[in-house]
C-alpha cells in the first residue's frame, strides 16, 4: 500500500545503473578489454560527449548491438536491489528514470520484475551497428520529477552520477546512492547512502517525519 506524506502519495524516482544494476558500459569494457568504455556519467557530465565517444569506440572495434546485449544477458541485479524493490513497491510508487536505452534495459527489467522505466532509444543500421540515439526529451530526469510533483506526488529521488543531480535537486527529497567521492565533495547538500538497507531506512525516516497538520 502506497504511503502518503502530508496527504500526498509517495513516489520514488530512481536511476537504474549504479542503483539497481551494475554499470552496463563498465561490464562491456571489462568483457572486451576496451578501458575507455569504463567511463560513465560518474566521470563525464556531458551526456552527448560521452555517447559520441562510445559510438566512435564501438565502430572502431567492430562491436554491434548484439555484442553488447550478449554481455547484458550475463548481468544480475546488485546485491540487495531485489529486496529493496519489494519493499518500495509496498510503500510507494516506483519509476526508474535512466539514461540507458530500452535495447539494453529490458533483459534487466525482467530480472527486477518489470518495474516502469523511462529511458532512451538506440539507432542502429541493419547489421546492428550503433549509429546514434534518440532521447525521450532533453533534461528528461529533471522534467519528469517536476511533473511528478505537479501531479501531486511527494517525490523522493535517488541516483549516483552527474546526470542525476538535476533530478535530485528538483525532487522533494534527493539522496545520492553510493556515489564516487568526487560527486560527494561537489554536491555536499545531498545526503549519501551506501547500501539498499540504508536507502530503505533513509526513506522510512523521511516518511516518519510528517509535518504537523
Amino acid at each position: 500500500m502506497t504511503q502518503s506524506y502530508n496527504g500526498k502519495p509517495v513516489l520514488l524516482a530512481s536511476d537504474l545503473e549504479g542503483v539497481f544494476v551494475p554499470e552496463i558500459w563498465v561490464a562491456v569494457a571489462r568483457k572486451t578489454g576496451i578501458s575507455q568504455l569504463e567511463l560513465t556519467t560518474r566521470d563525464i557530465s556531458n551526456y552527448d560527449e560521452l555517447m559520441a565517444m562510445r559510438i566512435r569506440i564501438l565502430r572502431e572495434h567492430g562491436l554491434r548491438l548484439p555484442d553488447i546485449q550478449a554481455v547484458i544477458a550475463t548481468m544480475e541485479p546488485l546485491p540487495g536491489a531485489e529486496t529493496f524493490m519489494d519493499w518500495i513497491r509496498r510503500n510507494a510508487q516506483l519509476i526508474i528514470i535512466s539514461d540507458t536505452f530500452y535495447e539494453f534495459a529490458m533483459p534487466l527489467m525482467e530480472k527486477l520484475g518489470f518495474p516502469t522505466i523511462f529511458c532512451h532509444t538506440l539507432q542502429t543500421d541493419r547489421d546492428g551497428t550503433v549509429t546514434g540515439y534518440t532521447l525521450r526529451l532533453p533534461h528528461s530526469k529533471r522534467r519528469a520529477v517536476r511533473a511528478f510533483r505537479e501531479l501531486g506526488f511527494y517525490t523522493v529521488a535517488t541516483g549516483d552520477s552527474y546526470n542525476d543531480i538535476a533530478m535530485l535537486s528538483n525532487a522533494d527529497v534527493g539522496v545520492l546512492f553510493d556515489p564516487p567521492e568526487t560527486i560527494v565533495a561537489e554536491f555536499p547538500n545531498f545526503s549519501v547512502v551506501r547500501s539498499h538497507v540504508a536507502l530503505q531506512q533513509y526513506i522510512a525516516d523521511q516518511l516518519r517525519r510528517q509535518p504537523a497538520l
